[in-house]
């Protein structure tokens, strides 16, 4: 735990101490009595609600912030694209109280003091039963439309795939605690993470969000991520997990992601699904509270071929039945209601039933044991489900008997709100970003290292060609630029990972990932030039196991970086820091190799460019550097 760091540094959460006014307001029912079994409360409540209360449990929507951090009204024009419903909506006509963050927080008091104004609507409307408010990961570099976030106010860490890459699940778990304070400041109290998934097919796209390759590895990660996040119980002071996407959304067919409909199939050429669980049962061990299934659906094997979320053998059979977890099951999001990203039609992922109404498609889910629905807002389909009689009440009962207790464990019924004058004082204050910014450099990862020109020793004067960066940043470190390779002594490349921007769909806006993991050929031409003028250094941002053979060749050195600033860049080539990174997966020589690998299997890509655990070090500084010097 990380109190009496922040003890030290006068950061304690005086927003716990702040009561909801609804307890000093009426004591009577038991579900308010603080010193009451949590058990008798949830029943006590449970009892008091409706069947549309009850049923709004059940929905998790994105919510939005208004202009200038007011609650947000939505859009209700039925001919635009982007109608979305309001906040008020939500929470008063539909009973909602549970809610994923959309966008960027850019100041931590406004942030606070929004989510009490959300939160005040909750608190203050019916039973009063108070806001559950979750997010993706926001502390990292990668900004994925479904996948992650900007950080905004909050310390910058690399990658998790940069965290695994220093194999110190301790420094994971340091900065799950850090997270956990973050979040907790402005009102966040679950995480929609960590991804337990493995990158057993190197060409999916959120291999980003990963931690790698070894489920041995990613089981000790994903571990230590929860008990950072949650405590060694779950408290006031926790923030509930989501581990996703049982059962490993890793093995996707061809490398297509199943947000998309020709990404659909989840494939197990190498009858290796076992080898995707272990994390998950590692995340069972280290108490995960709640597991979101994958859209995909798993073909050519024993299960239904239907997404996981709409697969009781899945849920029920194997997650609940055979592997013993009893907490929430959360569905990914969209998997009832087709809509729109942005001005893109976007289909409910509902993979195998596309045929089936949005009501059968919700009587699906909860037959196969899912208790919430992720990214809708349809609580009138439970209710018409329970009405007509093909649900009974008592089923409702069980999902939203686990929804209600997790907020009386998170203490949110007591202590509802934000404090605005600790979240300035938490959320990226300057010791956690330090920790983040020395975490970038050690990331790290040194893939070559021709004659050890790294760390650089240039005269002061040299001109350097760079790409990618801040390059004024150079100046002042005495070094001149120079406008073309021609002309330059030395070249610095930050260069963005291959991909294929699919011609401007919403496949190319997520994350701007996916498809070739080499270069174009246009891309290596270019290159190329660059690298038969001047000596170069290459940094590439790693967020899958790309092909680059023909860089590596070329060049002096190449780094891997998984989330990193161009200070840390800098940092660690002039030797400021050095890299202590080791590859968290097999990078791969070409997309051919790609191709013949099963996508269940790990380690099968033929003939590596880079084995895992491969991570060169700089020789001390005792035996001198034969780095390159202006002539």
């Amino acid at each position: 735990m990380l109190y009496p760091i922040i003890a030290s540094l006068g950061l304690g959460i005086a927003a716990l101490a702040n009561p909801s006014p609804l307890v000093a307001r009426d004591k009577a029912p038991l579900y308010r009595n603080t010193s009451a079994c949590v058990d008798d409360r949830v029943e006590d409540l449970l009892s008091r609600m409706t069947i549309e209360e009850k049923a709004g449990q059940m929905f998790q929507q994105m919510l939005r912030i208004g202009k200038n951090y007011t609650v947000d009204p939505g859009a209700y024009d039925e001919s635009s694209p982007g109608r979305w419903n309001g906040t008020k909506e939500m929470v008063v006509d539909k009973h909602m109280t549970h809610f994923n963050l959309l966008g960027t927080l850019d100041d931590a008091r406004l942030g606070a003091e929004w989510f009490n104004q959300v939160q005040k609507l909750a608190v203050e409307n019916g039973l009063g039963i108070p806001i559950t408010l979750s997010t993706d990961p926001r502390h990292h570099f990668g900004m994925t439309v479904g996948a992650a976030l900007a950080p905004g106010i909050f310390s910058q860490w690399p990658e998790s795939l940069g965290l695994a890459a220093l194999r110190d699940a301790e420094l994971v778990k340091n900065f799950a605690n850090i997270v956990r304070e973050e979040y907790t400041s402005v009102g966040i109290r679950s995480a929609l993470h960590p991804q337990a998934d493995l990158s057993t097919e190197p060409r999916w796209a959120r291999i980003f969000n990963t931690w790698g390759e070894n489920a041995s590895l990613t089981g000790e990660m994903v571990s230590a991520y929860i008990k950072g996040l949650q405590g060694d119980e779950i408290g006031t002071r926790s923030v509930t997990t989501v581990t996703k996407h049982f059962p490993g959304g890793g093995a996707v067919q061809d490398g297509e992601d199943s947000h998309f409909e020709h990404g659909q199939n989840a494939t197990y050429p190498g009858n290796n699904l076992e080898y995707h669980l272990i994390p998950f049962k590692a995340a069972f061990k280290a108490g995960a509270r709640q597991i979101m299934p994958y859209y995909s659906r798993p073909v050519g094997t024993e299960y239904e071929s239907v997404g996981f979320a709409f697969n009781k053998a899945i849920v029920t059979g194997l997650l609940k039945d055979e592997l013993g977890f009893d907490g929430i099951v959360v569905t990914d999001w969209g998997l009832v209601t087709d809509t729109n990203m942005g001005d893109i039609p976007w289909p409910a992922r509902a993979w195998g039933i596309r045929d089936a109404s949005e009501v059968e498609r919700v009587f699906r889910i909860i037959e196969s044991g899912c208790d919430q629905f992720g990214g809708e807002d349809r609580p009138e389909l439970v209710v018409e489900l329970v009405k007509s009689g093909r649900i009974e009440e008592k089923r409702v009962d069980e999902s939203v008997r686990k929804l209600l207790k997790e907020k009386f464990l998170l203490g949110l019924f007591e202590h509802p709100y934000a404090d605005p004058d600790e979240a300035e004082r938490i959320a990226g204050n300057a010791y956690f970003r330090k920790l983040g910014e020395e975490t970038q450099r050690r990331a790290y990862t040194l893939l070559s290292n021709k004659n050890d020109v790294l760390p650089l020793k240039l005269d002061r004067g040299c001109k350097i060609f760079t790409e990618g960066f801040n390059a004024t940043k150079l100046e002042k470190r005495g070094y001149k630029l120079a406008k073309t390779p021609e002309e330059a002594d030395f070249a610095l490349l930050r260069l963005a990972p291959p991909f294929d921007p699919r011609n401007g769909t919403i496949e190319g806006r997520f994350g701007h990932r996916g498809g070739s993991l080499e270069y174009f050929d246009e891309e290596k031409k270019r290159q190329a030039a660059i690298y038969a003028a001047v000596p170069t250094v290459v940094d590439i941002y790693t967020d899958r196991p790309f092909a680059i053979p023909e860089v590596v060749d070329q060049t002096q050195a190449v780094l891997a970086s998984f989330g990193s600033s161009d200070d840390a860049f800098l940092d660690v080539v002039f030797g400021d820091a050095s890299p202590e990174g080791k590859l968290p997966f097999d990078m791969v020589r070409s997309n051919a190799a790609a191709e013949e690998q099963m996508e269940d299997v790990p380690f099968d890509t033929r003939d590596p460019l880079f084995k895992f655990g491969h991570g060169l070090r700089y020789k001390s500084a005792c035996e001198g550097s034969k780095g390159r010097r202006c002539t």
